[in-house]
């Protein structure tokens, strides 16, 4: 898949990208934007595209142009892109932004731009920065300098200072048709079946990167597992349970967790809106509609609600305190169990 910053496509968010120039054009462009939306939809891809028309001379940035060449690099001057660093110990990801990340940000920021022109910040993963990073990067929000634009990017702006929120111009972007995210997806990985491509794109939620993590991971067979340990609910196959959550407790099994984790809560979500409308969402693989049906006609839609919540909640605690993986799993399913005697 190509990176955002090196990707000349920009596909479902044009009407995005043309209210952010026309901002400009207008000379009413603020100097901090709030890109809100769904993980994987195209946010960075959006905000490069932005990047490459303020940083172009002409407004034009294609894939000849030394701007583009420049940014895909990740050599151009007057951009820079903080995202969650890697760790040399563990040689993975750091968890979290810190705050010499925003530090570096703010004096970025501050500094004449190279070419005279726009200098832009990009964070990618903003709701990751700590809370000392976001109170770093408050304060060149506060006194921004004369043209310098930070672009934060968040799937959960939920977790951002509400002062950082309230300093920034905000633009929702919306999940991509499942149709595209199925054409995205044949393109990039064509030796997909186109089955399996429309499931990924259900169950991807509109998100492109969502679908290829899934189809890279084995998601639409560990939904299928989900489903069936459901099938027999109100009881419960206890076997099977124990089984499918001794597999995911294993060691080396951290990814597969963290992705039965999601799909999990998607399938609860599935079952509440299913109560709430009286019937369920487009199915995502066969049997799916019987499954979920069943269980919404044993609670309303605002009790499955409070069940996705208690189960949102024992991941969390799971997480925070590295609790046994068996055990949350367990919980969860014993609290679907629970609301569907």
């Amino acid at each position: 898949m190509i990176p955002p910053r090196a990707n000349p496509e920009l596909l479902g968010h044009e009407n995005a990208l043309r209210a952010l120039e026309g901002l400009y054009r207008a000379g009413r462009l603020p100097h901090a934007i709030l890109l809100a939306g769904p993980r994987g939809i195209g946010k960075a891809t959006l905000a490069f595209r932005f990047a490459r028309s303020l940083l172009s001379a002409t407004g034009e940035a294609g894939p000849e142009s030394g701007v583009f060449r420049r940014i895909a690099a990740g050599s151009h001057a007057d951009l820079l892109t903080i995202e969650r660093a890697l760790d040399p110990r563990r040689g993975r990801l750091k968890s979290e932004i810190g705050v010499e990340e925003a530090r570096a940000a703010a004096l970025f920021l501050r500094m004449t731009a190279a070419e005279e022109g726009w200098r832009i910040v990009i964070v990618d993963g903003a709701e990751e920065m700590t809370r000392n990073a976001q109170n770093a990067l408050l304060k060149i929000l506060e006194e921004p300098p004369p043209r310098s634009l930070l672009l934060l990017l968040s799937h959960n702006p939920g977790r951002l200072l509400p002062t950082i929120r309230s300093r920034c111009r905000s633009v929702l972007l919306a999940p991509l048709p499942a149709a595209l995210v199925s054409r995205l997806v044949a393109r990039i990985e064509p030796q997909i079946e186109e089955e399996e491509r429309e499931a990924l794109a259900l169950l991807a939620q509109g998100s492109i990167g969502r679908a290829l993590d899934l189809a890279a991971a084995g998601g639409l067979a560990l939904y299928r597992s989900l489903l069936d340990l459901l099938s027999g609910v109100p009881r419960l196959d206890l076997g099977a349970l124990h089984a499918f959550a001794d597999k995911l407790a294993r060691s080396g099994e951290e990814d597969t967790f963290r992705l039965a984790e999601e799909l999990i809560l998607e399938l609860v979500a599935r079952i509440a809106v299913a109560a709430a409308s009286g019937e369920p969402e487009r199915e995502i693989l066969p049997g799916e509609g019987r499954v979920l049906a069943a269980l919404a006609a044993k609670s309303s839609g605002s009790q499955w609600a409070l069940v996705h919540q208690k189960i949102d909640r024992g991941f969390a605690r799971l997480r925070g305190f590295n609790l046994d993986r068996k055990q949350a799993i367990l919980a969860a399913f014993f609290a679907i169990e629970e609301a569907a005697q």
